[in-house]
């Protein structure tokens, strides 16, 4: 097929030699699947940010640090060179993770580079060759929706080990390979430790996979998996290697009203006590 202008540097930098078709046209990028030497690649092809409709992308960004100073400066005027440096640290965070996650065990594709807004990764695929498909494009006997979705947990504990919330997951963004699921689409990944909106996003990242596979497996839609995670990470104690039970006992006792008045009562009746004592010292 026609080269698109944007992969055009790629193949002048020997990077992709040929373009071999359009994967997807997402809400944050387009895809294409291109040759290069001998292997088929993925060229994720980033939308500017007019045209993007990623939403509330200012959650996502958040606690994300830009060292210069000056570059934060006209991020925060919204000039238009600051508008070309956000868009270059939104690019830049999906390979930096995928690096990153990798790193960490998480199983996410291989990243070759990012060139002019375009990133070449490895393209991921089935046992025949194909392109492998997204969860949501696939159905499943229970005891895979169990061994499918203990997977996922498992690399969503691996991720937050390595510091990072998805932030968007759900069987839109998991490919399923012969060798289990790979998570894809991370440049709205977020700093678990500097992001007040992480937990909410781990809680929702969580309780998407964990609805989706419950079509399969309806007992899943009975666990706690997230907010057991959350809780681990909170107290120190997750590891990349921790055992989940999908169990969790929330920390909060239900008020017994009447009690609570009695105590009000007993603390009014004795200020009310002290008063008088105090009273009748003066008196005397």
């Amino acid at each position: 097929m026609k080269i698109p202008k944007r992969i055009q540097p790629l193949v002048e930098d020997g990077l992709v030699d040929e373009v071999v078709s359009r994967l997807m046209s997402g809400k944050e990028a387009d895809v294409y699947v291109v040759r290069s030497g001998e292997e088929l690649r993925c060229a994720k092809v980033y939308k500017e940010a007019a045209k993007r409709s990623f939403k509330k992308a200012a959650q996502y960004t958040e606690g994300r640090k830009v060292r210069n100073s000056r570059r934060a400066r006209a991020m925060e005027k919204g000039s238009k060179f600051g508008r070309k440096e956000q868009e270059q640290i939104w690019q830049n965070a999906e390979v930096d993770a995928l690096y990153r996650l990798a790193d960490a065990n998480v199983r996410v594709p291989e990243p070759y580079g990012c060139l002019d807004g375009v990133l070449l990764m490895e393209l991921v695929t089935n046992a025949e060759g194909g392109v492998a498909p997204r969860l949501g494009d696939v159905t499943m006997t229970e005891d895979e929706a169990i061994h499918n979705h203990a997977f996922i947990m498992q690399d969503v504990v691996r991720m937050l080990c390595a510091g990072l919330v998805h932030g968007d997951l759900s069987e839109f963004n998991v490919l399923l390979d012969e060798y289990g699921p790979v998570i894809i689409d991370l440049p709205q990944a977020v700093d678990a430790s500097a992001n007040n909106n992480a937990k909410s996003m781990l809680l929702r990242d969580v309780e998407n996979m964990t609805n989706y596979f419950g079509q399969f497996c309806p007992d899943l839609l009975d666990t706690f998996f997230g907010e057991e995670i959350w809780k681990l990470y909170e107290d120190g104690e997750l590891r990349p290697d921790t055992i989940l039970t999908g169990e969790f006992e929330a920390n909060e006792e239900a008020a017994d009203v009447d009690d609570v008045v009695l105590q009000i009562q007993e603390a009014a009746r004795e200020e009310e006590e002290r008063l008088e004592r105090i009273a009748i010292a003066n008196e005397e």
